[in-house]
């Protein structure tokens, strides 16, 4: 009789280890999916930051003079001319820069489906064990 509570004790305890390996690989296999994922999004806003300055560039050196001369065209002096097209260039810039660094933050990085689905898992074992 005890034999076979041991066996069957074993064996519990086997098919327990093999669901607790599963979940793990399980959860491992999404957190690597997971920062896979938010390391392309942090390249993408790198990729707008380094748009935003050649944007910013750009605009500087082609629109300026072009939006400076239209202004002064309409009878506004050289100076105010040329800070009111610096200074909505510059807000444009910025908020573009502004942008990229928020997606960058770290806490935007981080696997937070993996941090739940761990939670969770961890939730239901203690769950199930007090169920006991």
């Amino acid at each position: 009789m005890s034999d076979i509570h041991e066996k069957s004790t074993g064996g519990l305890l086997t098919e327990a280890l093999t669901h607790v390996s599963a979940l793990v690989r399980n959860e491992v296999d999404l957190a690597r999916a997971e920062i896979s994922e938010n390391l392309n999004r942090a390249a993408v806003a790198v990729g707008l930051l380094v748009g935003a300055l050649v944007l910013a560039l750009t605009a500087l050196n082609v629109l300026a003079a072009a939006l400076v001369a239209a202004l002064v065209r309409l009878g506004i002096p050289d100076g105010w001319s040329a800070l009111i097209v610096g200074v909505v260039l510059a807000g444009v810039a910025f908020a573009m820069v502004a942008k990229g660094i928020n997606d960058l933050k770290l806490t935007s990085l981080a696997p937070t489906r993996t941090k739940k689905n761990i939670q969770r898992d961890a939730e239901a074992v203690k769950e199930a064990y007090d169920a006991k």
